[in-house]
């Protein structure tokens, strides 16, 4: 595994971005954005995917960005389980379902995968 100069090189970091881009396009529909609560939840999870990446790297730890690295894979589980809310209710179409819910697993598969190299 290389070695990551910034944050920004991580791959999960770089898919968290496109996560986090594709959850902003949903909040902003009709029927997500007034749904307050999952909308917002969605919102925070997407984020702290990504922030938890990028705030322990910038730390310079390896034991501190493994645990970070777990919490960022906390946040892929409550993203998968908000898609389902949000696919249940009809704010989300199956193939946009199935496309977020994959880009998280991919995520998850990353963190892990450097967990194991740390």
């Amino acid at each position: 595994m290389a070695t990551f100069k910034r944050f920004e090189d991580i791959e999960s970091w770089q898919l968290a971005r496109e996560f986090c881009k594709m959850v902003s396009l949903f909040i902003h529909r009709d029927e997500l954005s007034k749904d307050y609560q999952l909308k917002d939840q969605i919102n925070s999870e997407s984020e702290s995917i990504i922030d938890n990446i990028a705030e322990e790297f910038n730390r310079g730890g390896n034991m501190e960005f493994v645990n970070f690295l777990r919490y960022s894979k906390g946040s892929v589980g409550e993203s998968q389980s908000q898609f389902y809310r949000a696919f249940d209710r009809n704010y989300i179409t199956k193939n946009e379902f199935d496309e977020g819910y994959n880009l998280v697993d991919q995520i998850n598969s990353k963190n892990q995968n450097m967990i194991k190299y740390l």
